[in-house]
């Protein structure tokens, strides 16, 4: 991890510890960085979600790079996904999302994208840092006619919701869409008028709720981090599914119409097999991170499924999908990436891909979420010294408890110990077939490396 930038850009608490004067020095650094590696003044997109901080971050990050000479597009509240689309569609150099995703309204962050729509990587991070703490920011100025100019382009939404009516309405007009009704709750966040306009445009019958943002209801009960208000909609108006985004909308949950949880693990479950048999899933294979369930894996090679795991984020997803040649990836969280369509997780996309599944299926979606079977999973946190998180192998006691519970599995569970890249904790996860069993052998472990470790 980085001294600003951590597994998803910059995100801390507006205004306090997310300062203008922090915000401005990241763009003016950014926008040096960019500079050096072109040849000439870069063309960046800006767009928010929200919160209340949003007009803020995006001011003091527009006069960073207008004051170096960088050029900029505001395009207002706009999904991530949006962003990344856009700046390959316009030929953006790059772009920056501000946003805190899931996070309750007083965070917010800052992510970076290069001109291909992906997250910058981390050596272009560290190369921001170091910038920053060069105290050579002051002489990064651009003088006379080489500021930079900055224009309002809220009007590219449209550009966006002509991508998904292009990519779907043939589709959807094939089947009979009288029975087929979703809710949509948009978390107050950025999806919040996308969703309406593409939903509209594909005339699938539709109820859009949590979609009045007043700078401080992003995610407030609501939302893919916060279901139950959905699963009682849907199950009380009897609508064939439930979908629910995230703040800056490029996560996608379902809830069936029977009011369960689809998470991510289980899209990705039921994607696969579609995609596999219609031939389009690339080398037959699924990138998934350690944190996804064990049941998919199960799944995957109950129906010759290559199942690739990575680290935790979906940059590491999406950085194995194209260094191998891999179309579907994603995490349990419910960040899809479908690389034929676009580079990063993207809700709405993930909700109409779904959408398309059921109606061409003829099946309701618990029907088919039943292709794979869900383990108990456990997480338990262990509190310990920062210093000390990524010593637990080094303690024998620890070690040897670690081979006890996989023994005691015996190839129907697993056992994950994840350091937390952000705070002094040890994530202590533990898969098995009976969940009493299981969360006693986490809380036990938990408790073991907090001892030894704090």
């Amino acid at each position: 991890m980085g001294k600003y930038f951590e597994t998803d850009g910059i995100r801390r608490i507006a205004n306090t510890e997310l300062t203008p004067e922090l915000v401005y020095k990241v763009a003016k650094a950014g926008a040096y960085v960019l500079a050096k590696h072109s040849d000439h003044s870069p063309t960046i997109l800006i767009g928010r979600d929200t919160r209340i901080s949003g007009s803020l971050i995006e001011s003091a990050m527009t006069a960073g790079f207008l004051s170096y000479g960088a050029n900029v597009k505001q395009l207002g509240v706009l999904p991530t996904p949006a962003v990344a689309y856009l700046t390959r569609k316009l030929k953006a150099d790059a772009s920056v999302v501000i946003s805190a995703s899931h996070n309750t309204y007083e965070f917010n962050g800052v992510k970076y994208f290069s001109n291909e729509g992906t997250k910058i990587p981390d050596n272009i991070e560290e190369e921001i840092e170091e910038v920053m703490d060069s105290g050579k920011l002051d002489e990064l100025t651009a003088c006379n006619d080489k500021i930079g100019i900055s224009e309002n382009a809220e009007e590219l939404v449209d550009e966006y919701v002509y991508f998904f009516r292009k990519t779907f309405e043939e589709i959807i007009e094939k089947y009979n869409t009288d029975d087929f009704k979703v809710v949509i709750d948009t978390a107050n966040g950025a999806t919040y008028e996308v969703a309406e306009k593409v939903f509209s445009k594909l005339k699938i019958n539709h109820k859009i709720i949590n979609n009045a943002p007043n700078g401080i209801n992003i995610n407030k009960n609501c939302g893919s981090t916060h279901l139950e208000m959905l699963q009682k909609y849907v199950v009380e108006n009897g609508y064939s599914l439930g979908i629910a985004y995230d703040g800056d909308g490029d996560r996608c949950l379902l809830v069936d119409e029977n009011g369960e949880v689809i998470d991510g693990d289980k899209i990705l479950a039921i994607v696969s097999n579609y995609m596999k048999q219609k031939g389009t899933l690339k080398k037959d294979t699924l990138v998934a991170t350690v944190m996804s369930n064990l049941g998919l894996d199960i799944y995957s090679k109950e129906n010759d499924i290559n199942f690739v795991r990575t680290k935790v984020g979906d940059r590491y997803v999406l950085e194995e999908m194209k260094n191998s040649g891999y179309n579907l990836g994603g995490e349990q969280s419910g960040h899809m990436i479908f690389l034929d369509y676009n580079t990063t997780g993207d809700g709405v996309l993930s909700s109409l891909v779904l959408a398309q599944i059921v109606l061409e299926e003829g099946k309701n979606l618990s029907e088919l979420a039943a292709v794979m079977t869900q383990y108990p999973q456990v997480l338990v946190n262990a509190r310990i010294k920062n210093e000390n998180k990524n010593r637990y192998m080094e303690y024998p006691e620890i070690k040897s408890e670690i081979e006890r519970i996989e023994k005691l599995l015996d190839g129907c569970g697993r056992v994950l110990i994840r350091p937390s890249g952000t705070e002094p904790l040890v994530r202590v996860m533990l898969e098995g077939k009976e969940e009493g069993q299981i969360k006693e052998l986490a809380t036990n472990l938990a408790n073991l490396i907090q001892e030894k470790l704090s």
